[in-house]
């Protein structure tokens, strides 16, 4: 039970902070979701900062991975507003916006989590 409750607490927190950056940033440019865009590669960059560190250090519980990575990390990230954002853009026949923001979601995403795990070594 104390596992789903570390899910579920975390996942609220990440969720909420997700949605104030989204509806601060979105509105900002036309045709880019800066907000949902910022919030994705910041997870991808913590999720594997946190992971690396536990990985090097072994400093967190798996109590402590519960809350901050499935948790917070997996209510902070939002692929499910991607998608559908996605589907706007090419909906509307946006399609040079859509491969943009697809493409450098994706890339920076990865390299996001690339330099999480390498800024993890160094700490």
């Amino acid at each position: 039970m104390k596992q789903f409750l570390l899910v579920f607490l975390g996942g609220g927190l990440g969720s909420m902070l997700r949605y104030v950056l989204s509806k601060a940033l979105n509105n900002y440019f036309q045709h880019f979701f800066l907000g949902t865009f910022l919030v994705n590669v910041a997870g991808c960059l913590l999720i594997g900062l946190l992971l690396g560190l536990s990985l090097k250090e072994n400093l967190l519980s798996q109590s402590q991975l519960l809350l901050l990575v499935t948790g917070f990390c997996g209510g902070f990230t939002t692929f499910s507003a991607f998608a559908f954002e996605k589907h706007s853009l090419l909906r509307s026949g946006e399609l040079l916006h859509f491969s943009f923001y697809t493409l450098s979601s994706i890339v920076l995403g990865i390299a996001a989590v690339a330099l999480g795990l390498w800024l993890a070594k160094l700490l």
